[in-house]
């Protein structure tokens, strides 16, 4: 898939809720000023997520990199982007946003385009071989901090499947839109999931 059809699927928050699991609600209260090309994306939004019978709403500040990163903040949580690669800049000063489960939560998408090439010495007509075609690569990283201890120790057993729940979660929206289910993603396009946990307290 183009890097610019699965960055606009994962900059479409409003639909989160249609997809990803745990996510019940969400809804872009804010859009950024316009880019270089008119568009804009993203500046805030509100997530609810719920998981055994527990609920919680918090809203995400978001900056996005045209094309290339997704980044949503909640808490007391930084952004990692230098200031030049933003098109916007009214946010980065809004005050943190409380949340009683995490005391800070990052989720960053990082998207490349790059070009596939058969491996040399292979015939083109050999039908194990791909002809040469654009690809795109996707980097998911989740940084989070727990309020509460208990939630730390609660969620050592659930917490390294999340970032490959997402990604497998978006794999199946990419074809159910782009190509209606026909190819397989793993074909498409490759993708790395990274969690970091940290401890509640530090």
């Amino acid at each position: 898939y183009k890097h610019t059809s699965l960055y606009s699927l994962i900059a479409d928050v409003d639909n989160y809720s249609r997809f990803l699991p745990y996510c019940q609600e969400s809804e872009i209260t804010e859009w950024s000023g316009k880019d270089k090309d008119g568009k804009s994306w993203p500046a805030h939004a509100d997530l609810t997520v719920g998981w055994g019978g527990y609920e919680e709403k918090f809203t995400s500040t978001l900056f996005c990199v045209p094309n290339s990163v997704v980044e949503a903040l909640s808490g007391d949580a930084q952004t990692t982007l230098p200031r030049n690669d933003l098109h916007h800049y009214s946010s980065i000063s809004t005050p943190p946003t409380a949340v009683n489960v995490f005391k800070s939560l990052s989720t960053k998408w990082t998207v490349k385009p790059f070009h596939y090439k058969p491996l040399a010495g292979r015939p083109q007509t050999d039908s194990a071989i791909h002809p040469a075609r654009d690809q795109t690569e996707v980097h998911l990283k989740i940084v989070f901090q727990f309020s509460n201890p208990l939630y730390a120790g609660l969620s050592n057993a659930v917490a390294p499947r999340v970032a490959g729940l997402v990604i497998e979660a978006f794999e199946r929206r990419a074809r159910q839109l782009l190509d209606g289910g026909g190819v397989g993603l793993n074909e498409k396009h490759s993708s790395e999931n990274t969690i970091v946990r940290q401890k509640a307290g530090m």
